[in-house]
Order: C-alpha cells, then sequence, then structure tokens
C-alpha cells in the first residue's frame, strides 16, 4: 500500500527512535569489544539519525500551505534535505575509510563474541525500520531508507566478520570490513545526488521520455503543432510541464475541449501540472524546447 505524507512522517519518527537507541548501543558495543567495524556502523547509524531528522523538518516544511511570498509552498525542501543526506553519507564514509587504513596499518584487538551479539541486534533494528520505510514514493524519505538498506548489509557483514575473529583470530577483517561498508555508502550517496540534481537542474524526470510526451500532445486532436517545451519536477512526486499549443481552432469551447484531453493525456506521464499557452499563429522561430536545447 502506498506511503501517504503522514504514514512517511510517522514511520519516520518511530525509525527516529530505534535507530537513537541502537546506535547508542552499537557505540558502547564497538568500543567495548575494540570493533572498528561496529564503530563505523555506529557512525553510519549516526548519519540516519541526522538523516531522519532532515527527512522530518523537510515533511512539514513541505505540508505547508502556499503563501504570496512561495507561491510553490516548500514542497522542493525534501530534495534539498536528500541532497544534504546524500552529502553527509560521503563525509561519514570518508572518515571511516581513513580510520580503517590506519587500523590496517596498525591492528589492534578485537572481542568477537561481542562484536557479534551487538551486531545482531544492530541487524534486529535496522530490519524493523526498513519495514517501516519501504514502498515509500517521495524522495526524501527514499534517501533515508537508503541509509538504512545500507546499515543493514554491513550489519550481515559485521556478524561474518566477528564469527571469522571469533573462530581465526585474525582482526585484519574488521578494517578491511570497514573499508567496503565505506564504499556501499557511497555507492547509495550517488544514486541520491543524482536524483537531487536532476530536479534541482530542472532537467526532465528520468522515468518519462520527452519525446513520447510531445508526441502524446501532438496526437490530440485539434493540436497542429506543440513548441517551447519545457518538463521537470518540482519535487520528487510532482512533475511540471510548460508549452505552446498551436491550433487552428479559434472558440474558446473548442480550445477548452482540447485543453481538458491534453491535461488528461499527461496525466499519462505523471503530469498533473501543466501550463498551456494557445496560439493560433505558429512562429517562424518555434521549436519543441528553447533554440540551445535538444
Amino acid at each position: 500500500m502506498p506511503h501517504t505524507h503522514r504514514d512517511d512522517k510517522r514511520s519516520l519518527e518511530i525509525a527516529l527512535v530505534i535507530t537513537t537507541i541502537f546506535l547508542l548501543v552499537e557505540l558502547g558495543g564497538g568500543l567495548a569489544a575494540g570493533s572498528l567495524a561496529l564503530v563505523s556502523d555506529a557512525g553510519h547509524m549516526f548519519s540516519d539519525v541526522l538523516a531522519f531528522l532532515l527527512s522530518l523538518g523537510a515533511i512539514t516544511l513541505a505540508a505547508r500551505l502556499p503563501t504570496k511570498q512561495q507561491t510553490y509552498g516548500f514542497r522542493r525542501a525534501e530534495v534539498f534535505a536528500a541532497f544534504g543526506n546524500a552529502l553527509l553519507l560521503i563525509a561519514v564514509s570518508a572518515g571511516i575509510f581513513w580510520e580503517a587504513y590506519q587500523r590496517v596499518l596498525h591492528p589492534e584487538p578485537v572481542h568477537g563474541l561481542l562484536m557479534g551479539a551487538v551486531a545482531v541486534a544492530g541487524l534486529i533494528s535496522n530490519a524493523v525500520v526498513v519495514f517501516l520505510l519501504h514502498g515509500s514514493k517521495n524522495l526524501n524519505v527514499r534517501s533515508a531508507f537508503l541509509h538504512v538498506i545500507g546499515d543493514t548489509v554491513s550489519s550481515v557483514a559485521v556478524i561474518a566478520a566477528a564469527l571469522w575473529i571469533a573462530l581465526t583470530g585474525q582482526t585484519t577483517v574488521d578494517p578491511v570490513l570497514s573499508g567496503l561498508i565505506s564504499v556501499l555508502i557511497v555507492i547509495s550517496a550517488v544514486g541520491i545526488l543524482r536524483e537531487t540534481l536532476v530536479i534541482l537542474l530542472q532537467f526532465t524526470p528520468k522515468n518519462i521520455n520527452f519525446d513520447d510526451v510531445v508526441h502524446e500532445m501532438q496526437s490530440v486532436d485539434g493540436v497542429s503543432g506543440v513548441h517551447h517545451v519545457h518538463l521537470w519536477s518540482l519535487s520528487s512526486d510532482i512533475n511540471v510541464l510548460d508549452a505552446h499549443i498551436y491550433s487552428c481552432k479559434k472558440e474558446m469551447p473548442e480550445i477548452e475541449a482540447i485543453k481538458k484531453e491534453l491535461k488528461k493525456r499527461l496525466e499519462k506521464f505523471n503530469i498533473r501540472h501543466s501550463t498551456l499557452e494557445f496560439e493560433c499563429e505558429e512562429c517562424e522561430e518555434c521549436s519543441i524546447v528553447e533554440p540551445d536545447g535538444k
């Protein structure tokens, strides 16, 4: 069942409480066991806590009604929060990778059994949070969800490393695993950065084929041409389009019928906000997009 904004907010609040508790558990357990992998995982959980706080703040802002000064409201707050979350993930990864490098050069003893027990507790908490956040269409919530997915994968890896240390006594696997965790974090962060930049730079949404949209609009009866088309996303769940429509129809009821059909066709591409300017004469320098576009 799809999430609503209310569902997202409630899920994030519960996830925040659970993650904060197990962050303290993993940090304490990692220090007691001498495990960099656990401390690294706790660091990742700390970034989760900040991500949840940013996401909750963004959802609260996005729910505010538009005003004369903010005519779109704060819908883009979620995008900026996701962008900030991704940058935070990269910063955390850099710190983990550096510390792992130092541990490889200067190995330290690790208590494998304690490390494994704490990692199991962390895995359980991550699994609960994953269940709470899965299925959301909100980019901001999805960025927080990816934080937790990374934690879940790293918790499984930490458990395996703990067993290896307990059985063999070889502690090098601990910093090596920490480095791999940092790489996973960066991969998830880059994906979120890419999605947020597409929105912030007002590119065509990646899940919409621009040519298909134009062809669909031109196929409407009464439409002789379409030009100056601009298609972008206001937020992860709101796509916007504006375009000039060339039509020989001059009667207002006919134009309104064409406009109604155009908007209906655009809904197939999840474009629910459109501004359509009708023209009875097509300009000589018209193009589908601006002259310097593609």
